[in-house]
């Protein structure tokens, strides 16, 4: 129904989802997995989610390190 469709409810499962996958990404799931689950391209996924990644920085640099051989 227009009403239904229009009122605040209507946002909850976009929330949920948009949760869920800023989740996934958060927990270090590579992008293209996560777009594939969300049905999304990557280029989509990191358009909007790639605000959310947040506090990874030293896993990040761990892992480039790492992968220099360092």
């Amino acid at each position: 129904m227009p009403h239904q469709v229009s009122s605040v409810l209507a946002f909850r499962p976009y929330d949920l989802r948009h949760a869920g996958v800023s989740q996934w990404l958060n927990s270090g799931v590579p992008a293209p997995e996560v777009a594939a689950r969300a049905g999304h391209s990557v280029d989509v996924l990191m358009r909007i989610y790639a605000k959310c990644i947040d506090g990874q920085e030293q896993e990040m640099n761990d892992r480039i390190t790492k992968g220099l051989g360092e």
